[in-house]
Order: structure tokens, then C-alpha cells, then sequence
């Protein structure tokens, strides 16, 4: 019985021998055709820029770029919550999303990246409402420094405002000096704007306004460049070489050409004798220095009480070295800074 068992497994688990083969099924039905894409865009439409080929170009600019490398080592300060706003990818990103940083600051401080800037597309219907190149945020800014006042880069240059992502960081964190009871101020620590006032410079305001100067400020919001032109009109235009435009953010002379017959220099700007600004710069240095609120290297040193209008002319100084246009940003709001700078010490 044990053999006969034995026989019968061996037969049911050996391979059968294969018989014909079956005929083929009869095909499936066709599938419904897909939809178009969202509001009309296509998928090669998508493809333009979300494309290793587009996509390569930016990431070797961006590499170059002060965003990615952070000059003085600022990326470093992004641990802090007092700084991570602007000098923290994660940082910036919160802020723009709540409102405010984690309060206990971040263990890792990142530079400003692709993810900071860019989130979501609001719409798909780039034909009518424009790419908005999924900026995080295209919302007017309202300036630390004035609560009342509101910055809005939206121009023929910059139809949705996509420059104010850029005001965001690149405007002052502390105010011009006001006088105490005596009519002095205190130069402290961080004197200045605080390395990025450049879209206020571009307004024409955030510097001291020194009284009785020969020189007059003029309107906030009236210079070409404000009306004009934009933060992305002028530094993320077609490259005219491998290290300016694009996500280099460095000017590049196509967009100036845009408007003007050359790229505008410094030395183009220049007072009613016709004294240069740069000129105009370096005497204010040597004043300031003599004062001694100075330096031999020009650096401001920080500590003491002074006069108002001394305080002012070094605020005017630091404003422009930080602002770091050479008064390109806007040249009559530069002069009108310095002339009277040097008024007030002289």
C-alpha cells in the first residue's frame, strides 16, 4: 500500500505533457481618449520648463549666484529665529506660509533654494493670467521698518508682481536714526540697514532725510526704475554672458539695453556742478572719518553718542555701501542722500 501510495504522488506531481495551444481571446475595447490639459495647457507646455534641458541652465546660474554661495558666511546665521526668516530656505518658507519662524530657531540653516521661492502654479492659464512661475508668494510687502507703507513691483515690466518675492528679504530691518532728548543719536551695534535695503533704495526712502540740505529728496515711488523696470526685469534677464541673468541675479546688460541706449555706470551720475557721485561718496568718507565715526578700512565703527546729523550722514554712508547699486537703483535719490550728507558734517 506504502509503494502503491508512493507511485500515485510521483505521478500526480510530475509535468504533464502540454496539449495544443488555446485560441486568443478577443481584444479589449478601446480606452477613452485622456482630457487636455488643465485650463488648456498641454503637457509640452509643461515641458518648456520642467525639463532636465531648462532646468540645467538654472542650476548653473543659481550656483554662482550670492543666493547659493552667501556672501560673509550669512547662510550660517539662518539657525537663529531672529534671521532665519530671510537666512534659511525652511525659514523663509515658514514665514511666508504663517507668518512667523519656529520660535526655538532651526538646527540646520540652508541657503535660500528652488523650494524657497517657488511652490505652486495659481493657475494654468498662462495665456490670460500669466505664468506666474509658481512663485510662493507675488503679495505686496509691507516694509519692517514703516508698518504703513506697502511695496508693490507690479509694472508694465512685471505684470503679477513677481518682484515682490524679492522685497521680501532685500529691505531694511531697522529705521533710519531719530534724535534723542539732547538732539543726538547712538551709533550701536548693526548700524545700518542691514545689508539689503535695496528695494527701498529703489522707492527712495529708508535713508535720513537731513533738514536744511541744498538738495531735495524726491517723491517715494517716482524713479523710473520703480515705475519702469523691477527687481526680475533687471537682474533675471536673457544672460548676454554665462555669469549675469538669469538665476544669477546679476544685472545683465540685456535688460539694460531694454531701455537704455548703454548700461548706465555710476560715474553717469552726477550733481548740478557736475561732480560724480562715486566723487561725491569718497569725499563723504573722508568727513566721516575725521568725525571719527569711521574707519581707515571705511567701516563704521559702532559704539557712541554723536550729534543727529553726524549719525545721519554715517546712516546715508552705509545705506549706500549696503544697497550696493553705486546709486544705479536710483541716481537722484543717491545724490540727494550724499549732497546733504556732506552738508550736515562739513
Amino acid at each position: 500500500m506504502i509503494l502503491a501510495s508512493s507511485l500515485m504522488f510521483i505521478q500526480c506531481t510530475s509535468d504533464p505533457i502540454p496539449g495544443t495551444a488555446g485560441i486568443d481571446g478577443i481584444d479589449g475595447t478601446n480606452g477613452l481618449d485622456g482630457s487636455d490639459g488643465l485650463d488648456g495647457v498641454g503637457v509640452q507646455e509643461c515641458v518648456t520648463c520642467h525639463s532636465d534641458s531648462h532646468r540645467d541652465a538654472i542650476y548653473d546660474a543659481y550656483a554662482i549666484s550670492n543666493h547659493a554661495v552667501g556672501p560673509d558666511g550669512s547662510w550660517a546665521k539662518g539657525t537663529s529665529a531672529g534671521c532665519a526668516q530671510c537666512h534659511n530656505n525652511e525659514g523663509f518658507i515658514d514665514f511666508q506660509e504663517t507668518g512667523a519662524v519656529n520660535p526655538a530657531g532651526y538646527a540646520v540653516s540652508n541657503p535660500i533654494t528652488c523650494t524657497g521661492c517657488h511652490n505652486t502654479h495659481r493657475s494654468f492659464d498662462f495665456a490670460n493670467d500669466g505664468n506666474d512661475y509658481a512663485l510662493r508668494t507675488l503679495e505686496p510687502v509691507t516694509l519692517i521698518i514703516d508698518g504703513t507703507y506697502t511695496i508693490d513691483s507690479k509694472n508694465a515690466s512685471d505684470l503679477l508682481g513677481t518682484s515682490n518675492t524679492c522685497v521680501n528679504c532685500h529691505q531694511p530691518r531697522t529705521a533710519a536714526p531719530t534724535p534723542d532728548v539732547d538732539g543726538n543719536a547712538k551709533i550701536g551695534s548693526h548700524f545700518g540697514p542691514h545689508h539689503g535695503p535695496q528695494s527701498t533704495m529703489l522707492e527712495g526712502l529708508g535713508g535720513a532725510v537731513i533738514l536744511g540740505g541744498s538738495t531735495s529728496y524726491p517723491g517715494a515711488g517716482t524713479f523710473s526704475h520703480k515705475t519702469e523696470a523691477s527687481c526680475v526685469a533687471c537682474h533675471m534677464g536673457a544672460p548676454a554672458t554665462a555669469e549675469d541673468g538669469g538665476h544669477t541675479w546679476n544685472t545683465t546688460e540685456n535688460a539694460c539695453l531694454n531701455c537704455h541706449t548703454s548700461e548706465p555706470e555710476s560715474s553717469d551720475i552726477k550733481n548740478a556742478s557736475g561732480v560724480t557721485l562715486d566723487e561725491l561718496r569718497v569725499t563723504l568718507l573722508a568727513l566721516l572719518q575725521a568725525k571719527g565715526t569711521v574707519d581707515v578700512d571705511g567701516n563704521v565703527i559702532e559704539g557712541g553718542t554723536w550729534p543727529l546729523k553726524v549719525v545721519q550722514a554715517t546712516w546715508n554712508y552705509a545705506y549706500l555701501n549696503e544697497d550696493r547699486s553705486n546709486g544705479i537703483h536710483n541716481p537722484e535719490y543717491a545724490l540727494a542722500l550724499v549732497q546733504n550728507a556732506i552738508e550736515a558734517v562739513q
